[in-house]
Parts: structure tokens; C-alpha cells; sequence
């Protein structure tokens, strides 16, 4: 095999020390650098031009990729930060960056030698280390959703962080969007519960207060086309019929104006609109 092809098949980056185990001689690595085949980074890295960057940036710094970073690569939904996150051993230097975020802390899962990024589990660990506790719970809670990690798994990890064991103590991956976490995650803290994920008229929904009480969140990947739009607002009105209160809100108003968010869910709930008529509570 020529060393290009096994590059490709290493994610366009690997180190001197994997290559010559592969059975490719110094010579020839030396011959596919000078014809441009693959580059040096720190003389010990051999990469394709087609190397992903966040891996050449962690491979010239000699660490891992970690944190959000990790959540971009394995495409979490996360509420991005505009920093490269990169893990690195304490003994050595970073250089001063506006754009760079230095993790020191050692994750719970052990890594290989030449590993460029860093391990799910780990990256959650960075990550309810460095944001804050609803912008970590929403890349829990993605991780979980899309089965990356288990409870069960999770559970088992020793923690030592008090951070990443009040996330993990609340993270369900009941959400299929940080716009579902973030309303439930914030409602608990004036004592409201949401339950998740409640089938009601042939469709789960969001999320559920009381009785009646229905939370809809709309994402752009989730609710862009019209057929999804139209399909949505078919399922509200079966609801309504129903005797169900349906509130839906999108991106940008879950993010940027919760207050006004806040408000109308808790002045519905002071008009009983989550309780179900008398003969009908359970």
C-alpha cells in the first residue's frame, strides 16, 4: 500500500512512530514528503493536504482534540463558543492565542499514545469543566441522544469534577435538540417539571407540563421544510380539540428572549392551563 492510501485510511494525519510500525521505511516517507504526497508537522507528524484542520492544529500543538470541539466533530448540538479546544499534558507550553482554549485536566477514560482526539467521555468531562451548566447539559444530552454514550456507561466513570457529576446527574438524552434541554433544564430551577418526549395524538411531544400544558420547540433542521411546518401545526390543532394549551416556540426565541418565554409559560400555568378538568385528573 502506498503511504498516501494509508493515510487516507488514518484520517489524512498519523505519526512518524505508527508509519514505520506500518512497514513504510524512513526513505520512503522521506521520498512522499519531497514529491508532496503528505508534509511534516513537528517533523514527527506526516499529514495529507486534505488533513482535517482541527487535527493539524492538535497534532502541532501536541495534544488532542477536546471539548466543544469534539461535540463540532461528532456533530452534537452545541451552542458554539469560537474557541479551538485543545487537551494537553501539564509539563508542556501552549502558545498565548485569543482563539485557543488549553485543557490541563486528564479525563477518565486512559488515551493512546498517538490519539488526536480525545474520547467522547473525556470531551464531556472538558466540557462541563469549561461551560456553563445548561450549555454542557445540551451536549450531554445530545451525546446521549444519539447514543455515543449510555447512562449506564456514564454512571460508571469515576468522576472527580463536582461540575461533570452535577451534569451527569441530570442528563436524560430525552432531547433531540438543545432547544428541547435548554427549556426544561431552566424551568426546573423555579421548580416545574417537564416531561419529555410524551406521545399525544400519534406524536411525541417536547415536552409536557401538568396535564395540558404542551411545549413545542422548533429547531431549524428539525422544522425547515413546509411539509414538516405543515405537518406541526396539523398536530397542534388535533391537541387544541383536544383540550390541550400547545405553546411553540423556535430557535431564537428559546435562546435570545427566554424572559418573555418564561413569562407566558408561567402565566398559562397560573390560569390552570395545565390541569386537566377536575374529572379528569389523575
Amino acid at each position: 500500500m502506498e503511504l498516501g492510501s494509508w493515510l487516507n485510511q488514518h484520517g489524512g494525519i498519523a505519526h512518524t512512530h505508527q508509519a514505520l510500525r506500518a512497514g513504510f521505511t524512513r526513505y520512503a516517507i522521506v521520498q512522499n514528503v519531497a514529491g508532496g504526497v503528505c508534509t511534516r508537522i513537528r517533523r514527527d507528524w506526516l499529514a495529507l493536504p486534505t488533513a482535517p484542520t482541527d487535527l493539524r492544529a492538535a497534532a502541532a500543538l501536541r495534544g488532542r482534540v477536546a471539548c466543544l470541539s469534539v461535540a463540532s466533530r461528532l456533530e452534537l448540538w452545541h451552542l458554539p463558543d469560537g474557541m479551538n479546544h485543545v487537551a494537553m499534558p501539564r509539563n508542556r507550553a501552549a502558545p498565548a492565542s485569543d482563539t485557543l482554549r488549553v485543557h490541563w485536566s486528564a479525563g477518565p477514560v486512559p488515551v493512546a499514545r498517538f490519539a488526536l482526539v480525545e474520547p467522547i467521555e473525556n470531551a464531556l468531562v472538558h466540557i462541563a469543566q469549561c461551560q456553563p451548566f445548561e450549555k454542557a447539559l445540551v451536549v450531554w444530552d445530545s451525546a446521549l441522544n444519539k447514543g455515543l454514550v449510555s447512562q449506564q456507561s456514564l454512571a460508571r466513570l469515576q468522576l472527580r469534577g463536582t461540575a461533570a457529576r452535577a451534569v451527569r446527574d441530570v442528563a436524560s438524552g430525552l432531547s433531540d435538540s438543545g432547544l428541547e434541554t435548554l427549556p426544561v433544564a431552566r424551568l426546573a430551577l423555579a421548580g416545574i417539571r417537564v416531561s419529555q418526549q410524551v406521545p399525544l395524538e400519534g406524536h411525541d411531544v417536547d415536552g409536557l407540563i401538568g396535564d395540558r400544558l404542551v411545549l413545542q420547540s422548533d429547531g431549524f433542521s428539525f422544522h425547515s421544510s413546509p411539509e414538516q411546518r405543515r405537518s406541526d401545526i396539523a398536530h397542534d390543532r388535533r391537541l387544541a380539540l383536544l383540550g390541550y394549551t400547545v405553546l411553540r416556540y423556535d430557535y431564537r426565541q428559546i435562546l435570545f428572549d427566554w424572559p418573555r418565554v418564561e413569562n407566558e409559560i408561567l402565566l398559562a400555568m397560573a390560569q390552570g392551563l395545565h390541569l386537566a378538568p377536575p374529572q379528569y385528573r389523575r
